[in-house]
């Protein structure tokens, strides 16, 4: 006899469990289950380098989580179950060649002065639009957090044209058609500044060429100087462990460990699924995946243009995370002031961001790959031992399959020979920007694309926004026009996750906007 339940989950990234818990809370009996050894796909975090040291695995800001409409209506529940942040002040900064820096902080004032050392042009520029912010905002993030139906993007024009009229609206759409590029050098002058705010398109794969990319780069801008950002008390897994435990206080039913080898689907209409241990789990209601969108065909076995689409579902370049264990953190040869900053991007210009972008797209390595420097001990010194710190470095971009080294230096073409190499390069150019961190480090773990898809199969190639933002696969197209509400031909099954609109980032947005859907409220 089958297990029986209202709605059965695939996968238990932090979508699945947001939808999950609206559902238990909407009185739904809910399973999930998740092929890996934890619940949280991307979102883990761990002592990967020595003990006492925790690291996050690959997702490590969760100013979307924090500030989503999901938090809004679960935060408390989820604090009574440990949900824990740690809020910071200086988000995000870049650092340059010849040793100057600019960075975002809350402080509005050291903000503008940072900018303005370098164009006072570009300081009134910063202020009139960090003012402007708080009237732009609605109209932005009510498009992002919008149901991507034909009349919910209607009625968002409607009210956007009743506020702003029809030449402001058409200026948001022109804006929202811009490449980063464009947005940049219209608005900014220095050179410095462009790169620092440019760096942002690059999280969501918006190189600086790239149409509709502008978005990105002004809103972690304006949003960084406005709120700062979320890190998690311990490790971005404090999301996952409160969310499992929520689930399970409803009375809902996790299972890690556990594959799915099939849906079942009779006469256009999901029934369940079938484990790999042979259990057949029914679903009355809904069967929920939470799966890179080529594997959904492989599980429902069929052949419709719909799944034709799903296997031509377009990824991003990958990435490579660099874990360190530090005795110290790092001396900035620009500052001390560097070492309270969440982010320091080392990208120093846009036409550098472009040609990385470049290079990984014709799977090559990079000569000069894009570094994020996270630096959560900063702000959270319980992820290592007393006076110790962690590193947590995003090498972007590295393509998925190598075809050869833009530098001609490296001449593997597998990730287990190459990422060796690759990670010396990065650490080189780390070097370059504050001397004596390699003698700083105490343990360190390499983990290439391959291993960032073996663990999570969603992060395919090492993508770990499941998927280009691009125009063509955004909006009403993510992932597949007519389907950007996660449904599909079948009824009853579902898609969700970042590769479901609103996409990438760890706002909760696709489970959370599914399961108001799903129940009505």
């Amino acid at each position: 006899m089958s297990e029986r339940y209202d709605a059965v989950f695939i996968g238990a990234g932090h979508n699945s469990l947001a939808s999950a818990l609206h559902l238990s809370a909407s009185g739904w009996k809910v399973a999930v289950f998740e092929q890996a050894a934890v619940a949280g796909g991307a979102v883990k975090s761990g002592a990967y380098t020595l003990p006492g040291f925790q690291h996050d695995w690959a997702a490590m800001n969760l100013s979307l989580f924090a500030g989503s409409p999901f938090m809004k209506v679960y935060g408390a529940e989820l604090a009574q179950h440990g949900l824990e942040f740690a809020p910071v002040a200086s988000p995000f900064s870049s650092v340059f060649p010849d040793g100057t820096w600019c960075g975002v902080s809350t402080d509005a004032a050291a903000t503008r002065a940072r900018i303005a050392k370098l164009s006072q042009a570009d300081a009134a520029t910063w202020t009139r639009l960090t003012e402007g912010f708080a009237s732009e905002a609605p109209h932005l993030f009510g498009l992002l957090g919008a149901r991507m139906k034909l009349h919910a993007l209607a009625y968002f024009v409607f009210k956007t044209l009743r506020t702003k009229g029809l030449g402001g609206t058409l200026d948001v759409t022109r804006f929202l058609l811009q490449s980063p590029r464009q947005w940049l050098t219209q608005t900014f002058e220095s050179p410095k500044v462009q790169a620092m705010l440019g760096a942002w398109g690059m999280h969501l794969d918006f190189a600086p060429d790239v149409a509709g990319g502008a978005l990105f780069p002004y809103l972690e801008g304006m949003a960084g100087q406005a709120f700062g950002m979320v890190l998690g008390k311990g490790g971005s897994d404090t999301i996952i462990r409160a969310l499992v435990a929520a689930i399970t206080a409803r009375g809902g039913h996790i299972e890690t460990n556990q594959t799915v080898n099939r849906i079942l689907h009779t006469n256009g209409k999901a029934t369940g699924i079938v484990l790999a241990d042979g259990r057949e789990i029914t679903a009355r209601r809904a069967v929920i995946a939470n799966v890179a969108p080529r594997a959904l065909p492989r599980l429902t076995g069929t052949t419709s243009d719909f799944d034709a689409n799903l296997t031509a579902f377009t990824h991003a370049p990958g990435t490579m995370m660099i874990h360190l264990a530090l005795s110290d953190l790092p001396d900035w040869k620009s500052g001390n002031d560097l070492k309270s900053f969440a982010y320091v991007h080392l990208s120093p210009s846009l036409d550098q961001m472009a040609r990385t972008y470049q290079q990984a797209k014709a799977g090559l390595l990079p000569d000069e790959p894009i570094i994020v420097v996270g630096q959560p001990t900063s702000v959270d010194p319980s992820r290592a031992p007393e006076g110790k710190h962690t590193l947590w470095l995003q090498i972007r971009m590295a393509p998925g399959a190598i075809k050869g080294d833009a530098k001609g230096e490296i001449s593997a073409t597998d990730w287990p020979q190459a990422a060796e190499p690759f990670a010396q390069r990065a650490l080189d150019i780390l070097e370059t920007y504050a001397p004596g961190t390699r003698a700083k480090i105490l343990g360190l773990r390499v983990v290439p694309p391959t291993e960032l898809e073996s663990d999570n199969p969603n992060l395919v190639g090492g993508d770990q926004i499941c998927g280009s933002h691009h125009l063509a696969q955004n909006f009403l197209f993510r992932p597949v026009r007519g389907f950007a509400d996660g449904s599909t031909p079948i009824r009853n099954l579902h898609l969700t996750g970042a590769a479901v609109w609103p996409g990438a980032g760890l706002g909760a947005g696709s489970g959370y906007l599914l399961a108001q859907k799903l129940t009505g409220k």
